[in-house]
Parts: structure tokens; C-alpha cells; sequence
């Protein structure tokens, strides 16, 4: 009797250990497993898998579909000669397939499969890359080397402290004589670098990825010497500029109308000595999801496009030169009083039509309550590039802040700046008005970054860089 309850209670036991509920006793893993993170729906699972709710509810004998959680482990059905625990990991910009197989220790071609891969261009940055989790034997990567001109494999294995034919074996290489110097070797140690890109750069950061219509993203470099930087995205040039703590930054704005998708971002880099390196890789562009404006009644002479065009190319052209000298310091202040700071009858990214017609529009900047008379105030240092009577924009200003970043004020009673002039944060610049193509008074106010204007409200709220 004392047996069979000890028995009772082994096999008690070995059930209630069982990761999901649901599986029957007998059902032992015969695939891949993944690791339910927060956050994560069996559906989410089977998108990211490439495989259906069914497929998942079968293979894991699961009586409630809704019933996992964070913590339960998963077989993934139709991954057949995978085992091992299965994670995702994010794609930073400057890797490829061949570095991240280095990285991970995974085989090209089950990278491809885990992840049903059929073009490089896949592997854009910000996705979310399905890998086996290393085994202890087997640990992550993440030390980039690189052979210099004239060195051979084993003075750099010797230098590194490793024995060379591991690292024939880590870098799938067919020999030691098959390394190349502009080929970027991965060993074991930490590290943060970009695996494709020369070790001179030590760290590239996107601020924020996916990109996002009608905002924009930093572009953080670090190198280990000085270096020319240059790239382009959207098709607006990437200008790099130095930061007082090191390193290189570019701020790039994505216009509010870029359809969603993947577009390519270059990078060129001239290391000390003339040396280069170049990489294209894609990154993704998400939806803004911006609201739609009641359509809007205004004089018909402000939308004619013989008015309209060539004054849109004239102000677009105002904001296009990157000065080399940030002349702002933290964030942004409003461009009214208190009274007004936080009152916005339009949000910047409306989808807008005039007079009944097309949805075609957005709203380019962020409007300000406001009366006639009312001060208008520059919220950063700058200098003034614009300042004089428009047809749709009214008395308008435009400054510019350096490093691309300009910032603009429309519709005014009164301009009180000139051309040239050098203004410093909380200057009184204008008077709120209602001139141009406007339905009663209030301030337009644009911020303009990399050529593009962005949402303001970014650089209300948080400093840059």
C-alpha cells in the first residue's frame, strides 16, 4: 500500500509539471519549443511561425485556446530536424544573415527556415528574427575582429587568445586561408556592435524602429576614430554631426504621407586612412494613424494650385540646408503663453480637405488657441531665415535651429523678426493673426527635421539628442 501511494504521488507530480495544462500524458515533445513571453496570443504565436491556430491547439493537445500563459512552453508543429528552445530576437540596423548566423551559431539555411526567409531584404532592422537559444557549449557571439591588411588568421587567433580552428568553426569558414580582412569575424565576449559593419564602429543605435509617418528618428554612431559618415533614407541625404560626448548623430524626419511598408537606409562610412564601408538595409515605415478633419471652408484662392505649388516649393526649400551649429538647448517651449500651451483645436497629421474636395492632405504643422494680438514667442535659439507676407501661410517666420531643424509660425497680425536676426528662446517673434488660408485666428506652428516636417508635440515633450 505504502508503494502505490508513493507511486501516486511521483506520477501526480510529473503531470502537474507538465507546462500546459491541457497536454495529455502521454503527448511528449516532438519539435522545436517556444517559450510563451507577456504580452504573446496563440494567435500572435502562429503569425510569428508561419503556422495556424489549429496546427498550434493540435500539436499541444490544448483543450482552451485562450488558456496559455506567460511561462507555458509550446511545440511548434512543421519544424521538423529543429529541437531546442526557441526565441526572438530583435534585428539591429548593420547585420545581415551571415552575421547574425555568426552571432547566434546558427546554420544560414535553418535561420532561413525558422523564419521562412525568402530574400534578403527580410532581414530588414526592427524584426523580430526567430533563433534557437544557444547551448552552453555553444555561447552567443557577440566579439567582432577583423583581420588587418596582411595579417592571417592565426596571429589574429593568437592576439584574441583563441585557437584558430574554432574560429574557422564559429565563422563557417571553409579554412583558415578562406578569411578575408574586410570580413568581420565573430568570437566568444561581449559586445554591442553592428556584426556586419567594420569594427572601428563600435555601436549604431535607431532610436526608435519601426519609423513612423510624420516623426523621426535618431541615428546614433560610435566609433573607435574619426570618421566621415554619410547614408540616405526616403530619399532625403543623412547629414552626421559630432557630439560633445563622441560619437556621430543624424536626425531624419519621415513625411506624414510615406505609405507604410519597408524602404532601404544607406550608410557610407571613410575611416582615417581612406578605407570605406557601405551598407543598405531595410528598415520598416508604420502608420501614423492620424485622425481626419471636418472638411474645412476657405477662400478658393488658397488652394489653387498655381498659388499653392510654387509657394509649398518655396517653403519646402527654406528648411532644406543642415547647419553645422545646434543652436538649441533641451526641449522645446511653447510658442504662446501658459494660457494657450495646451490648447490645440488641430493636432499635426490630420488627413485634410478644403471645400468639399479629396482627402489628399495633412495637417503639416500644430495649431495653437489663440486671438489677435496675442505674443508669439520662439521656443529654441535660432536664427531667422524667413520672415515676410504669404498667400496660404499669411505672415509667416521661419528659423532655423541647425542640424536640420527649422521651425515655423504662420498666420500672424504682426511679424517682429527680420532675416538674419538671431533669436533666443522665449523672445517675443510675432503676433497670433488671421492671415492666409485660416477659418479665424490662431498660430500654426511646424517643426521641420531632415527636410520633413514632423510632429511638433516631439519636441515639446522631449530633448534632443
Amino acid at each position: 500500500m505504502r508503494r502505490r501511494s508513493l507511486l501516486a504521488l511521483v506520477l501526480a507530480a510529473v503531470i502537474f509539471s507538465l507546462p500546459l495544462q491541457a497536454r495529455a500524458q502521454d503527448a511528449q515533445p516532438t519539435g522545436p519549443v517556444y517559450i510563451v513571453q507577456s504580452g504573446d496570443s496563440l494567435w500572435s504565436i502562429a503569425e510569428r511561425f508561419g503556422v495556424t491556430v489549429n496546427d498550434l491547439v493540435n500539436a499541444n493537445h490544448l483543450a482552451d485556446a485562450n488558456a496559455i500563459k506567460t511561462g507555458d512552453a509550446l511545440v511548434i508543429p512543421g519544424l521538423e530536424g529543429v529541437t531546442g528552445r526557441l526565441e526572438t530576437r530583435q534585428v539591429a540596423f548593420g547585420e545581415n544573415l551571415l552575421s547574425l548566423s555568426r552571432r547566434y551559431q546558427v546554420p544560414e539555411d535553418l535561420l532561413t527556415h525558422l523564419n521562412h526567409l525568402t530574400s534578403p531584404a527580410e532581414i530588414y532592422a526592427g524584426k523580430d528574427l526567430i533563433i534557437p537559444v544557444p547551448q552552453e557549449n555553444s555561447p552567443e557571439l557577440a566579439q567582432r575582429a577583423a583581420l588587418d591588411k596582411g595579417q592571417s588568421l592565426l596571429e589574429l587567433s593568437i592576439l584574441q587568445g583563441v585557437n584558430p580552428w574554432q574560429v574557422v568553426g564559429w565563422n563557417h569558414l571553409a579554412g583558415e586561408w578562406a578569411a578575408l580582412p574586410d570580413d568581420v569575424l565573430h568570437l566568444p565576449g561581449d559586445g554591442t556592435g553592428p556584426g556586419a559593419l567594420p569594427t572601428a564602429v563600435s555601436s549604431l543605435v535607431i532610436d526608435s524602429l519601426p519609423f513612423v509617418q510624420g516623426r523621426f528618428s535618431l541615428l546614433r554612431v560610435q566609433t573607435t576614430s574619426n570618421m566621415q559618415l554619410s547614408g540616405s533614407l526616403l530619399g532625403h541625404s543623412l547629414n552626421f554631426f559630432s557630439l560633445p560626448e563622441g560619437g556621430y548623430v543624424a536626425l531624419q524626419g519621415v513625411h506624414a504621407l510615406t505609405q507604410p511598408g519597408i524602404y532601404p537606409l544607406t550608410l557610407h562610412g571613410e575611416l582615417d586612412g581612406g578605407a570605406g564601408f557601405g551598407i543598405t538595409q531595410y528598415v520598416e515605415v508604420d502608420s501614423g494613424n492620424y485622425a481626419v478633419d471636418p472638411d474645412l471652408e476657405v477662400d478658393p484662392a488658397t488652394i489653387d494650385p498655381a498659388v499653392t505649388q510654387p509657394e509649398d516649393a518655396q517653403w519646402t526649400a527654406l528648411a532644406q540646408p543642415a547647419t553645422p551649429d545646434r543652436l538649441w538647448e533641451g526641449v522645446f517651449s511653447a510658442p504662446v503663453a501658459k494660457d494657450f500651451a495646451s490648447c490645440w483645436p488641430s493636432q499635426f497629421g490630420n488627413r485634410r480637405s478644403y471645400n468639399a474636395g479629396a482627402f489628399k492632405g495633412f495637417h503639416t504643422g500644430l495649431d495653437y488657441c489663440g486671438s489677435v494680438g496675442n505674443p508669439i514667442y520662439a521656443p529654441a535659439a535660432g536664427v531667422v531665415v524667413f520672415a515676410g507676407p504669404l498667400t496660404v501661410r499669411g505672415n509667416a517666420t521661419m528659423i532655423n535651429h541647425g542640424w536640420g531643424v527649422y521651425t515655423g509660425y504662420m498666420h500672424q497680425s504682426e511679424i517682429q523678426v527680420q532675416v538674419g536676426q538671431r533669436v533666443e528662446a522665449g523672445q517675443q517673434i510675432g503676433l497670433v493673426g488671421n492671415t492666409g488660408r485660416v477659418t479665424g485666428p490662431h498660430l500654426h506652428f511646424e517643426v521641420w527635421v531632415g527636410g520633413v516636417q514632423v510632429n511638433p508635440r516631439m519636441w515639446l515633450e522631449t530633448p534632443y539628442p
